[in-house]
């Protein structure tokens, strides 16, 4: 397989990281398969999120172990990558959980706040013990939020106050703030506020009855009159623009998400083909099987590939909107077509959770979508090759 830190796979990708890189991917998969594996199924499905192995995936130091930082303070590109293809090859509700913290709700801070917001937040978020959450996509406004977002801020004295609704909230339910993106009445920009959850005004739901995702909580949030302090407002998110620039690597991270997510539909495919047996044999050994099989490697082989490529630019600053689109349409096609083989090879027994399979099959649902529709990302890819926006206005 394409493991990141083996040398055993078809087209290893093993000698792209550092000896501690490396040896740091192997302590994450200790931890995931000795203490995730064993109660994923039970949480899928009583649809809960598994919050008591924070303390142990935060204990690892993923982000911030001396051993990992380059010149710039931040680990490479390609080892953050590699990790949010090692959680999602085991579950990717369990990899939302932790980088929802350490990826999504950080990098925002870091980001989008001042350099004295950053300094002052950043190891409490590293802690888990500033916990944060992300509220952009509203019930009304997914794909033409900029333009339709209409959760609004009032500045009063050294307040704000926000009215609106959000939708899609992962990780509120546990978390002591939410980063509320709201239109400014008295600009029209677009500006980010850090709410807390407990805040008067603020009601979080959950959305009950997901089939994808089911290790995430997702909220339902309104705001009605909920105070928020100047000082918890990031400073250096001013329009709309400054919104999309952070989101770029945040696609980024999906392409990761969906290798990782297809390399563990094939390998949970393979294990069951090799133990299921029919007509006196393994069913491994039969050529429809072989078959998928090696398309199913070929897509992750391949969404690994682009993934890595993706990285390497990103690191070196040349990264564009366009890669990221591009990564995300093309993987999350792909694993759409790689955990509908994985359900093939296991047949009946796919439609369950025992075996992995059903997981991925569901989760893919959600990686198609999230980040960005596969219409929209087209249609970023398509204006940078062609010049011309295909965008209605």
């Amino acid at each position: 397989m394409t493991a990141p830190h083996e040398d055993d796979g078809l087209y290893s990708f093993a000698g792209l990281l550092e000896p501690a890189e490396r040896a740091k991917l192997r302590a994450l998969r200790a931890v995931l398969e000795a203490r995730a594996r064993p109660v994923i199924a039970e949480y899928w499905e009583r649809a809960e999120s598994p919050v008591e192995l924070l303390p142990a995936l935060r204990d690892l130091r993923l982000v911030d172990d001396p051993a990992l930082l380059g010149p710039d303070g931040r680990t490479r590109e390609l080892f953050a990558g590699f990790r949010v293809f090692e959680f999602s090859r085991v579950d990717i509700g369990i990899g939302m959980l932790f980088h929802g913290q350490v990826a999504m709700f950080r990098e925002l801070v870091l980001r989008g706040g001042s350099p004295e917001q950053a300094a002052a937040w950043d190891a409490a978020i590293l802690d888990f013990e500033m916990t944060g959450a992300f509220g952009l996509t509203e019930p009304d406004h997914g794909s033409d939020v900029a333009r339709g977002l209409e959760t609004t801020a009032r500045r009063d004295g050294d307040d704000w106050i926000l009215d609106g609704r959000k939708r899609w909230v992962g990780n509120a339910a546990h978390s002591a703030f939410v980063a509320i993106f709201a239109r400014d009445v008295a600009d029209g920009e677009v500006k980010a506020f850090l709410a807390r959850t407990d805040a008067p005004g603020l009601t979080r739901t959950t959305i009950e009855r997901k089939i994808a995702l089911r290790l995430v909580t997702n909220s339902d949030i309104a705001l009605e009159g909920v105070r928020v302090p100047e000082s918890h407002r990031l400073q250096r998110v001013r329009s709309f623009a400054d919104v999309a620039e952070l989101f770029q690597p945040l696609r980024a991270d999906v392409a990761w998400i969906g290798a990782g997510a297809q390399a563990g539909a094939y390998e949970a495919a393979l294990r069951y083909a090799l133990e299921r047996r029919q007509f006196g044999r393994p069913i491994a050994g039969f050529q429809l099987v072989q078959e998928k099989l090696v398309r199913m490697l070929g897509n992750v082989t391949a969404s690994l590939a682009l993934a890595v490529r993706l990285a390497e630019r990103r690191q070196t600053g040349e990264g564009s909107e366009a890669d990221s689109s591009l990564a995300k349409v093309w993987i999350a096609d792909r694993l759409r077509e790689t955990v509908a083989l994985a359900r093939e090879v296991v047949g009946g027994n796919g439609l369950v959770a025992d075996h992995d399979v059903a997981r991925f099959f569901t989760d893919a649902e959600a990686v198609y979508t999230y980040e960005g529709t596969r219409e929209i990302n087209t249609l970023l890819v398509g204006r940078a090759v062609t010049g011309l926006s295909a965008f209605v206005r």
